[in-house]
């Protein structure tokens, strides 16, 4: 009885052992995503992209021989859930090397706490106060462990409004155009609200009073009626696609003649779908060089990251997809470089970004446009590619058939190469 209770103490003992050392071959990840909360209709793909790249990752061997162990939450859109995940994530025996996050408001939220526990965040917010890492612009806290791969909400809003000027100049119209910020009173349409405003009256547009509707679909006539009795000739749709849709179908019944400009979030392919002819011309930022099955040599990657989640290859995946996997990648190189150098600690990790100018992930070229963050500067690019939606028809059926018959388009229109003003760090 004594031997066999040595052996069962040493057998246990082996199996702790054993235990303890798989865990320390796996580099433990975060992952924040929304996938039935306020922003699931674009947070979906998104964080399908996510949990598909980082399997494509393992699949193919990992981080230097190690797994990413991958910790996936849905958090609803909620602030409060994604803190608890965050105390959770960032407890000392449990201390994830790095975050894949989303929200805006839930990202700032966290900004302190991920500075103060060296924990880089990745996230689907693209909010100016979070490019600032020394809060030297006096406009926003210090955010030494915040990334995001493309132009900020910012950026965006004012390469949007610098292509508004010249359409305005080339279709010949008297006066000044006039100018309506549009979206939910929450910190992710606001973001860039001041920065935009500012820039449209530098444009010389007149700005309007801003115009509120929430996040989630709805009746939104009144607001249209608004629009049109304002005048208003060009309006930023600053919410995601869902309730953007409501607003651009009402405005259309009401027969409201207005360029509207999306947030990156505001348009997609699923979205003209939805939308129909009511999203015809709408211009909006794309993160990537390309959309699903562009040319280009990165593609056949993406191709092969979706069918970890579609092993038929059939489904369409759309601009955030895309978006989502060249971001994962960026953090997997960052990951890679660090437990090269010292171990895959969050402090490393955040180092990794620095290493590389001009920055395309491995086997990525001509999907993700190439980036650069430093230790001064988050603002990864500041190159914004607009396109516009162009409706063709109906829209009903399956959208890969949509898409291959032109039924709907996305149209290149400009690329804003905007200047890297140290002012505009942070806002």
């Amino acid at each position: 009885m004594k031997r066999k209770s040595l052996l069962s103490t040493a057998s246990l003992a082996l199996a702790i052992a054993a235990f303890a050392s798989g865990a320390q071959a796996q580099i433990a990840i975060g992952h924040l995503a929304d996938y039935s909360g306020g922003t699931s209709d674009v947070g979906t793909p998104y964080g399908q992209a996510v949990a598909d790249t980082f399997a494509w990752v393992n699949k193919n061997g990992g981080v230097g021989g190690k797994q990413l162990n991958v910790d996936t939450n849905d958090y609803g859109y909620q602030v409060p859930r994604a803190i608890a995940l965050y105390k959770k994530w960032s407890a000392p025996d449990s201390k994830v090397a790095a975050i894949m996050g989303w929200g805006t408001a839930d990202t700032e939220a966290l900004t302190g706490f991920l500075a103060q526990d060296k924990i880089p965040d990745m996230s689907g917010s693209y909010a100016a106060a979070l490019t600032d890492p020394e809060g030297i612009s006096g406009k926003a806290k210090p955010a030494p462990y915040n990334f995001f791969y493309g132009p900020s909400y910012s950026d965006s809003l004012r390469a949007m409004l610098m292509w508004a000027a010249e359409d305005w100049k080339a279709k010949g119209k008297p006066g000044k155009p006039k100018f309506v910020h549009m979206g939910a009173n929450h910190p992710y349409p606001n973001a860039p609200k001041a920065a935009g405003e500012a820039m449209a009256q530098e444009l010389g547009f007149e700005v309007l009073p801003p115009l509120v509707f929430a996040l989630a679909p709805g009746d939104y006539s009144a607001q249209c009626l608004s629009l049109k009795s304002s005048g208003a000739n060009y309006a930023y749709l600053g919410n995601t696609a869902a309730s953007n849709i409501s607003v651009m179908k009402a405005c259309k019944t009401a027969g409201v003649d207005i360029q509207f400009m999306g947030n990156v979030w505001g348009m997609d392919e699923n979205a003209a779908k939805t939308a129909g002819d009511a999203a015809d011309g709408v211009i909006f930022p794309l993160r990537t060089a390309v959309s699903w099955g562009g040319d280009a040599p990165g593609m056949k990657t993406v191709m092969e990251i979706s069918k970890m989640s579609d092993p038929t290859g059939k489904v369409y995946r759309p601009v955030h997809y895309i978006a989502a996997v060249c971001s994962a990648l960026y953090m997997k190189e960052a990951i890679d470089w660090a437990a090269k150098n010292g171990g895959a600690t969050g402090e490393n990790v955040a180092k990794g970004f620095y290493q590389k100018k001009d920055w395309v992930p491995a086997a990525m070229e001509g999907v993700c446009n190439p980036s650069t963050w430093t230790d001064k500067d988050h603002r990864g690019t500041l190159k914004v590619d607009l396109y516009r939606t162009k409706i063709a028809g109906a829209t009903d059926g399956d959208l890969n058939d949509l898409m291959a018959k032109g039924a709907i388009k996305l149209e290149k229109v400009k690329t804003v190469e905007l200047p890297r003003k140290p002012e505009l760090l942070g806002w």
